[in-house]
């Protein structure tokens, strides 16, 4: 329902289209964004908690990146795609540069996943969620 109620009552995440092709390029950005992560902190990125697919390579990061899906939605929304090429492509890495608010400061979403991502990984070893750093979108 979620995707059908954004990107209208036809859509479906299975056909061959350039909102599709973004949302997957975009999805992969912010993964593999993630991946770095949680490798640079000496965590393995198969071993999730919700995520838990003994064929996904990325389990934590697909968890980790949950919160995150939503700024990529939002970009392929936003571009009112009617192809998907080069250019598609360089806006989508370049959300990455977009800045959001985490721990009281201005960062480019590459910085926020970064901070939030060492946040989760810290809770996790603390057993203490008050740790949880979450970004807010308010420009």
């Amino acid at each position: 329902m979620y995707f059908n109620v954004v990107f209208g009552k036809e859509f479906t995440r299975a056909e061959d289209s350039p909102i599709n092709a973004a949302l997957n390029y975009g999805y992969a950005v912010m993964l593999s964004t993630f991946n770095r992560e949680v490798v640079s902190n000496g965590y393995l990125t198969q071993l999730g908690i919700f995520h838990d697919n003994v064929f996904n390579s990325y389990n934590l990061s697909s968890d980790l990146m949950e919160p995150y899906r939503i700024l990529v939605d939002r970009k392929a929304y936003q571009m009112k795609l009617e192809k998907f090429e080069h250019e598609e492509k360089m806006q989508m890495v370049n959300l990455l540069n977009q800045e959001v608010f985490i721990s009281d400061r201005k960062e480019y979403i590459n910085n926020a996943i970064r901070i939030y991502t060492k946040s989760v990984l810290d809770a996790l070893s603390e057993r203490d969620i008050s740790l949880i750093r979450f970004y807010r979108n308010e420009l």
